[in-house]
């Protein structure tokens, strides 16, 4: 049924509950996983971007570390991701993301914002699902560790590698 899951990650406590849950699919249905991770371009990185590029620098080197952080949990949990970096805002990202590698499935976290976050997140705001043509997972289901594990075990035991592996 799902043959390439997006995994949208950024690092959040929400981030690693979709991951989780990404990689139970994944495992579930032998998916290809790609994690990315994007760079907010906020008007400010903008205008510092074009004036001193080390302002920019060091929090496109903070992303990256998150990305790396991102694939080296997917590994753990028994994926190999193709894992992308991108700068930008972010649901049009995502969607032109999932299109380029014809996504079946896009998994993400939500975190909550109050009214006045939404009032200043601008373009940001944007729905993803405006931008995307594939399935979407709000992954919000947070499972114990040993659950987890217990459920990465029964794949280990009935299922064949994932195609991701290879």
């Amino acid at each position: 049924m799902y043959q390439r899951i997006l995994l949208a990650y950024d690092g959040s406590r929400e981030g690693l509950v979709a991951l989780r849950e990404g990689a139970l699919m994944a495992r579930r249905y032998g998916a290809k996983v790609y994690l990315l991770s994007i760079v907010p371009a906020s008007t400010g990185m903008r205008v510092a971007e074009g004036v001193h590029a080390e302002v920019v620098g060091p929090e496109i080197e903070s992303y990256k570390a998150l990305l790396e952080r991102g694939v080296a949990v997917a590994r753990q949990l028994g994926l190999d991701p193709v894992a992308k970096l991108k700068v930008g805002e972010p649901a049009p990202i995502i969607g032109a993301f999932a299109r380029e590698i014809d996504a079946d499935l896009l998994i993400l976290g939500h975190r909550r914002t109050t009214l006045l976050e939404r009032w200043w997140s601008g373009a940001s705001g944007a729905y993803v699902t405006d931008y995307v043509n594939c399935s979407v997972l709000i992954g919000r289901t947070s499972i114990s560790d040993e659950a987890f594990d217990a459920e990465l075990r029964r794949f280990e035991a009935a299922a064949p590698a994932p195609a991701d592996s290879a």
